[in-house]
């Protein structure tokens, strides 16, 4: 059907809809209703009055397009304006129970069931059935839910904070498709679970149980009387060491099952973000006293973010998180390729995208884009001058094409010119370059910097993202995924000639380049923090505290 992200202003209250009721004389079927309360009411009633109360819908309107306003009308037109939630004598249907255990589940992906009204859908509930129930009780009721059903859906698909809000960096669109105001003309016959709007991606479901375990251990009271241990120094029989080892082994479990050669505490750090040390610093001390459940604003930021996303990434596709500063291919549910890669410094980040690989370049010439040549270029030409673009490589062209001698070029002059660096071994793309076409000029790439990827701080580069297996991927995407005649000996050759060699895929490689900061680990079977190296959380963490109830 549609795609839509609905405004907080044009929702439909029910006490809106009580109050259409109550003035309400007449309708288009031209039925009368007497005051009196009854319990025998029929779907012609029911439909009769609730199609006053939500008129049909009016398609040059524009401003509700996309609104949770729109997708009711839409809803019960669609359903002759018959109830959706409602059965036989006009009782809660079976349908509405299971949305209703189900809202309860939201808690464990971060959203709270109240966002959602649930105590009060069941005091509307309580009202059905009984002897003084009323038609408006029906229809209030029946309305609440349908409100509720869409918010929750929209909430688990597309998220309920939109990002640039929280993140001006981030430009993935999620162009899932939007069906739940047409599944709800049908939910009487088959219930359509809120887990059908949930991401499909493997972290989601991960970082659900992350939550849902952390929110359990915050209640543990061994693990809570050691973290007070630790907090107020009275270690009663114990030592520190004690301590510290009983709270890393309540906290994540798994470490038991061992990360072999890996000392305890480091396994921790790892886990939680840290530089992994093996010491006991004042960082490692400070969120080793800390209860469980501060980590759940953490985890449900990371959930929000992923909702951002696609619903599903498919059988083949890359990720590059950010912050964790790996990159991984993944095919048929598995990692077919894991690596360290370089991300963009601090003053020059990384932005988090979408794009299809296009091709892949061997012997890759490199254009100085607009950032760097203000920012590197220019600073090196007014020190060095033409010295400066000989150093790095750096042949200057006119707007005709033509190279320019660099003893012309000065910072009156050096935007009129665009720079190119040659293939070779000193070229900053390295030997292999993959292409993901987008506004922002961020693709994947090689590097002559090959020592950087065993450090742990990788935020080193301009924005494009620097692999430390660039020419394996390049064998595994052209021999494995495009069926070409290429094994490294050829490659090799190829890389020897210095003549770029430009690669069609017929397969356009999705990838996805994300912010998470909480990410699986690289078996994909537990949930591990990164540093926030761009400082992002914490405001994405606030805008979902303030919007956490408004709905």
């Amino acid at each position: 059907m549609f795609k839509y992200k609905y405004s907080a202003k044009l929702l439909l209250p029910v006490f809106l809809v009580l109050v259409t009721l109550m003035l309400a004389t007449s309708c288009k079927r031209n039925r009368k209703y007497k005051k009196e309360v009854h319990t025998d009411f029929s779907y012609d009633d029911f439909a009769a009055q609730l199609e006053v109360a939500i008129p049909p819908l009016d398609t040059l309107d524009k401003t509700l397009y996309r609104s949770l306003k729109h997708n009711m009308m839409y809803a019960y037109a669609h359903n002759d304006y018959d109830p959706i939630w409602l059965s036989h004598g006009l009782k809660a249907d079976n349908s509405a129970e299971l949305f209703f255990k189900e809202l309860e589940d939201l808690q464990w992906d971060g959203l709270d069931p109240e966002r959602y009204q649930l105590a009060n859908l069941r005091k509307l509930q309580e009202k059905l059935g009984k002897k003084e129930t009323t038609l408006a009780d029906a229809i209030a009721f029946d309305t609440a839910v349908t409100h509720s059903y869409l918010s929750a859906a929209s909430d688990l698909l597309f998220g309920y904070i939109t990002p640039k809000k929280a993140d001006s960096l981030w430009f993935h669109v999620n162009d899932t498709t939007w069906k739940a105001a047409d599944w709800l003309t049908n939910i009487q016959v088959k219930y359509v679970s809120l887990n059908e709007f949930r991401s499909k991606v493997p972290t989601y479901e991960l970082l659900r149980a992350e939550y849902k375990r952390n929110r359990q251990l915050a209640t543990d009271t061994e693990l809570n009387n050691s973290i007070a241990a630790l907090n107020s120094g009275d270690y009663g029989e114990l030592d520190k060491g004690e301590i510290i080892e009983n709270i890393i082994k309540k906290q994540v479990p798994w470490i038991e099952e061992g990360v072999e050669g890996s000392p305890l505490l480091i396994a921790y750090q790892n886990y939680i973000g840290l530089k992994p040390t093996g010491k006991t610093d004042s960082a490692t001390l400070s969120l080793l006293a800390q209860h469980p459940d501060s980590t759940l604003p953490r985890i449900a930021a990371n959930q929000e973010r992923i909702r951002w996303m696609q619903q599903d990434f498919g059988d083949l596709y890359i990720i590059v998180d950010v912050p964790l500063m790996q990159l991984f291919l993944r095919q048929g549910g598995k990692n077919a390729m894991h690596m360290n890669v370089v991300v963009g410094k601090y003053v020059r980040q990384t932005p988090s995208l979408y794009a299809r690989m296009a091709n892949v370049v061997i012997n890759p010439p490199w254009g100085v884009p607009p950032t760097i040549l203000k920012q590197d270029v220019l600073p090196g030409l007014e020190k060095s001058g033409a010295a400066y673009l000989d150093k790095k490589g750096l042949t200057a062209y006119d707007r005709r094409g033509k190279a320019v001698n660099g003893s012309r070029i000065n910072s009156k002059n050096y935007n009129n010119y665009t720079y190119k660096q040659a293939p070779g071994d000193d070229n900053a793309l390295g030997y292999v370059k993959f292409n993901l076409p987008n506004p922002w000029d961020i693709y994947l790439h090689d590097t002559p910097h090959r020592l950087d990827f065993d450090k742990p701080d990788r935020a080193l580069s301009s924005g494009c993202v620097r692999l430390k297996y660039p020419q394996e991927m390049a064998l595994y995407i052209l021999g494995e995924l495009e069926k070409k005649k290429i094994d490294q000996p050829k490659l090799d050759s190829i890389i020897q000639t210095h003549v770029t060699q430009w690669n069609i895929l017929s397969n356009k490689i999705p990838v996805h380049i994300a912010y998470l900061t909480a990410f699986e680990d690289t078996l994909g079977q537990h949930i591990n923090f990164t540093r926030d190296i761009y400082r992002r959380d914490g405001k994405l963490i606030a805008l979902m505290a303030s919007n956490a109830s408004k709905k």
